[in-house]
């Protein structure tokens, strides 16, 4: 069974107002980060860029991830993820959608989810944290004109929440963690200068 990640991170991070990838966290920027825990879980990793294009990309030097452009990315994160879709292989069997500031995800919640997904063949496999489904989450290939018709502005937990009953839980303990302000820039380094 082939799982392919994209790894969402062409926001413009408009609230935070900074480029949230670029932010550092334990050594490294949280997009690098991500790309890191994205490849131990599967060789096949698609990077979606937009905003910052060519100061993001340069934080992949050296990684074997594949780089997708999304002229589009402004319109919201439907865009990328659509972006992401349309780069993947025909072979593979699903999509893993991960962004890049949940810094509670690692290699091995990412390695539960696919293989929740490989035992129980769920359409879509989801984190589970504050009382909510949403991503990091496993979309079967069935599923994914579903996820290409999302309006650009949406995102893919308004897919998740449309049938409860083609999802399958793995617990985030702190999964709702991520970086949007500048509260929680302080809070991730400690000083507010992204370093």
């Amino acid at each position: 069974m082939t799982i392919a990640v994209i790894l969402l991170a062409a926001g413009g991070s408009t609230r935070l107002g900074q480029p949230k990838q670029l932010l550092r966290h334990e050594g490294a920027s949280l997009v690098r980060r991500a790309a890191e825990r994205a490849l131990a879980a599967s060789p096949a990793v698609t990077v979606v860029l937009g905003a910052r294009r060519e100061e993001v990309a340069s934080e992949l030097d050296g990684l074997p991830v594949r780089r997708v452009d999304n002229p589009d990315w402004a319109l919201g994160q439907g865009s990328s993820l659509r972006a992401g879709l349309r780069a993947l292989p025909p072979d593979v069997d699903g999509a893993l959608l991960m962004l890049c500031d949940q810094v509670r995800v690692d290699a091995a919640h990412l390695r539960s989810l696919i293989a929740t997904f490989e035992r129980t063949r769920a359409p879509i496999v989801a984190s589970a944290y504050a009382d909510t489904r949403g991503v990091p989450a496993l979309f079967a290939r069935a599923l994914f004109p579903e996820l290409e018709s999302l309006p650009p502005t949406g995102g893919a937990r308004g897919l998740i929440a449309r049938d409860p009953s083609r999802v399958v839980e793995v617990a985030l303990p702190g999964g709702e963690e991520d970086v949007d302000t500048v509260e929680d820039t302080l809070r991730l380094t400690g000083s507010g200068h992204g370093g």
